[in-house]
């Protein structure tokens, strides 16, 4: 569809009515007033009675130009160009006010919608930029930029919208593909450890018991992202590879020389 194209019409014939209903009245207030504009220049009437005629005169034209506007809206019209997505109401059906008759899908630049949890979204801004990759077409990375990120966090995910848009596509993606995001700089992968694992400091903070190379135990923070089900997701303070304790952890302290347990004992 193009900007401003009639996409569907209430019958009018209700609003019509109404607005010459208003019409007629404002009329009358009208000829209301300039008689007792003529009385009061006599002064056959009250200056109150006269203020009366000319706050019902104001009314009635206020309530005639309201149902001369309502009778615009009985034709909706698209806002700006693009593809109906979904249409939401049948012909003939009686719609309430404000009720959706056509989901439209703006056409020019694509985006793509993504959640992005709270241990994350501190780190974007809009303008970050971001490559996109559709999975129905791997290997052909997009370029894109955040355009927009949500304050509020879905109350139901606790993620945060986020709205990437594409730049200098050298194709149009079609609507509804889906897409995986990935931002430049982005965090290494979480390490998922023990829940057993964790030592919590007396000041609050999480840290991991790490085993040294002479088997001697030194205590590192670690920054945490979620608790899951199967342990715990930390996205700093450790590498991949290292030995910890998983066992034990508010038994040792710092220095102390360790055992390891060989596998299978």
């Amino acid at each position: 569809v193009k900007a401003g194209q009639a996409l569907a019409r209430l019958d009018p014939a209700d609003a019509a009515l109404q607005a010459a209903q208003a019409e007629a009245q404002r009329a009358l207030a009208a000829a209301d007033l300039k008689r007792f504009e003529d009385l009061r220049s006599k002064n056959f009437v009250s200056q109150s009675a006269l203020d009366a005629r000319i706050t019902a005169a104001k009314a009635a034209d206020a309530q005639a130009a309201l149902a001369r506007n309502q009778t615009g809206y009985a034709t909706l019209f698209a806002d700006h160009p693009g593809v109906i997505a979904a249409v939401l109401a049948e012909p003939g059906q009686v719609v309430a006010a404000g009720q959706g008759v056509f989901r439209l899908a703006r056409d020019g630049d694509r985006e793509v919608a993504i959640s992005v949890p709270e241990s994350d979204v501190a780190r974007l801004k809009v303008g970050s930029p971001a490559e996109v990759n559709l999975w129905a077409a791997p290997g052909k990375p997009y370029r894109g930029e955040i355009r927009e990120i949500s304050p509020i966090a879905d109350p139901a995910t606790r993620t945060y919208p986020i709205r990437v848009r594409l730049v200098q596509t050298d194709s149009t993606p079609a609507l509804g593909m889906t897409a995986s995001v990935r931002f430049s700089g982005a965090a290494a992968p979480a390490l998922t450890i023990p829940l057993t694992a964790l030592y919590q400091q007396d000041g609050g903070g999480a840290a991991v018991w790490i085993v040294g190379a002479e088997q001697t135990v030194s205590l590192r923070p670690v920054r945490v992202a979620r608790y899951a089900d199967a342990g715990v997701e930390i996205v700093e303070g450790l590498a991949p590879g290292e030995r910890i304790v998983a066992a034990g952890v508010h038994k040792l302290s710092a220095g102390e020389k360790v055992r390891i347990a060989e596998p299978g004992r």
